[in-house]
């Protein structure tokens, strides 16, 4: 302060002038700084809020994308229903269909039962010995074949030989252009391809499920009565007695509704390959069938257990 004092004016007025200026400086290199901050702070704000925004949307794309196939589906499933009844009729088509799903399914369809039957009458029998109703195993065999086992293991057996065949078949028509080229000689695909397999699958389906049961109660009769003792006729008796004809009627309904699911999905699948995400060609055959054969099995569980509550 001294050495202010003793400076010329001139001399006082430049340094507070210099004062002055370093002060100004000062005070925006601080608003810059808070700038800045406000500046990083805004920018995690929007990342956190792209972050939660790009969640929801995924979250949403997972809910949608399954509920657009469900809806793709049965458009498929009501446009391939209309075409089965529309003239001409395809009955040679049909016919061959029959022979491929049904007659080349039965003697997968009578081992499966010959031996489901076996298993049934097996713990069955040392089930009922236990509160002495021994003589309930035919009952309770044919009940537990008639209404849910042969109608589900039917289906799910069906998938397996002839639903992965089908979805491979049309997959490998899909990316060889062979449905473009039907398309293009103003051939209805889904008339062709789809109709008759949906029209063989009700036929056949009630027949498998028919021989199922029949093979799986002889089945039951031969762990029961020739193998564990029980009276032939008693095992007869009560089959006789307890099946109803509710029971076989609901069996036929699970059947049918099995077989347009089958028919439906696999068609679906493998008509849509070249829609997959995943992969193209070969390795999107291999994944339309297998993703057939998944879903068919899964909506055949689900189906039963919704047809089972409307019908008890």
């Amino acid at each position: 302060m001294i050495q202010l004092f003793c400076m010329p004016d001139g001399v006082r007025h430049a340094h507070a002038g210099t004062q002055d200026i370093i002060n100004i400086g000062g005070f925006a290199s601080r608003i810059d700084s808070r700038s800045g901050w406000r500046a990083r702070d805004d920018g995690k704000s929007m990342a956190q809020t792209n972050v939660i925004s790009d969640t929801l949307a995924g979250l949403g794309r997972m809910a949608i994308d399954p509920v657009q196939e469900l809806g793709r589906a049965a458009i498929f499933f009501f446009r391939g229903l209309v075409h089965l009844f529309s003239f001409p009729l395809q009955a040679d088509k049909i016919v061959d269909q029959v022979y491929f799903i049904g007659m080349k399914s039965v003697f997968v369809i009578c081992l499966t039962g010959a031996f489901t039957g076996m298993v049934l009458g097996l713990q069955g029998y040392y089930t009922l010995v236990k509160f002495g109703s021994e003589g309930l195993l035919g009952a309770a065999v044919a009940l537990s074949l008639i209404r849910e086992m042969g109608p589900v293991l039917t289906a799910i057996m069906v998938v397996a030989r002839a639903g992965s065949a089908m979805a491979a078949e049309i997959g490998i028509m899909r990316i060889s252009e062979q449905i473009d080229a039907l398309e293009t000689m103003d051939i209805n695909p889904i008339r062709f391809l789809f109709s008759p397999r949906l029209g063989a699958a009700l036929i056949a389906f009630p027949f498998l499920t028919a021989i199922f049961d029949v093979v799986g109660i002889f089945g039951g009769y031969v762990t029961g009565s020739l193998l564990l003792g029980i009276n032939p006729g008693l095992y007869f008796s009560r089959v006789e007695s307890s099946v109803l004809m509710e029971d076989i009627n609901g069996g036929f309904i699970k059947a049918f509704c099995f077989a347009a699911i089958v028919a439906t999905i696999c068609c679906y699948q493998g008509y849509t390959t070249h829609m997959r995400k995943e992969g193209f060609g070969a390795k999107g055959v291999s994944l339309s069938t297998t993703s057939a054969v998944v879903i068919s099995c899964v909506l055949i569980l689900v189906a039963d257990y919704v047809l089972t509550s409307f019908l008890l």
